[in-house]
């Protein structure tokens, strides 16, 4: 059973959310203040953190701050009231798995847990990502650079494997920006490069990720 732990200090949100996924077949915890949120969350072994952005005790941008800085493979979802682009692309490029605006839909909230949490099951020959001194163990969202495991963000190994599984072709930042966030359109910000820089800061070299003028990003095999 999937663990998720929802971060929400409003008591009619938690509730409708916590008894949707619960009858949907998740394990459900929950907290309503931001400290007591991250202490749960550190504390526990969660699939998914459900955090709202506007917490009392500690605001919910700083835990998700502190989350990634421990736990940089934790998928966290976002909920937030605040409508503006800035503040969508701000928390993802924190490292935060997805973002939804309040209010949202019950339906459409247990859509998104279930993109997040859906994890294909691969064959045997499928568990392990393997291009040139990097490889990903797709299972349990492992990197590996030259034998040594590598620490990435949820974003991060999203990022790392769609260039990979295209390599050598170059991926331009509409097709990233479409399958490793989820955007169907550009939010006029630079969270590609962003990632960017951090996954080649990673790698066993800079130039494994290589820049192609007016196109995108291309994984270097050699």
């Amino acid at each position: 059973m999937q663990r998720v732990l929802v971060i929400e200090d409003d008591d009619r949100i938690a509730k409708l959310v916590v008894r949707a996924l619960r009858s949907d077949g998740y394990a459900v915890e929950r907290a309503a203040t931001g400290n007591d949120g991250l202490s749960a969350a550190l504390a526990g072994d969660f699939d998914l953190v459900m955090l709202d952005l506007m917490l009392p005790g500690m605001p919910g941008t700083r835990v998700l701050d502190r989350l990634i800085a421990s736990r940089p493979e934790q998928r966290i979802l976002v909920l937030s009231a605040v409508p503006e682009i800035g503040s969508r692309v701000a928390v993802l490029e924190a490292g935060a798995a997805d973002f939804l605006g309040k209010p949202f839909a019950i339906a459409e909230l247990v859509a998104r847990v279930h993109a997040r949490l859906r994890v294909p099951a691969p064959g045997a020959g499928e568990r392990w990502l393997r291009v040139g001194p990097v490889a990903l163990d797709l299972r349990i969202r492992r990197a590996e650079v030259n034998g040594l495991q590598v620490r990435l963000s949820f974003r991060e190994f999203l990022l790392l494997q769609h260039l990979m599984r295209r390599a050598p072709a170059a991926c331009t930042r509409p097709e990233l920006l479409t399958d490793v966030w989820d955007l169907s359109f550009d939010p006029g910000s630079n969270v590609v490069d962003v990632y960017v820089r951090r996954l080649r800061a990673k790698l066993d070299r800079p130039d494994r990720i290589e820049t192609v003028r007016n196109v995108g990003y291309q994984f270097i095999l050699d």
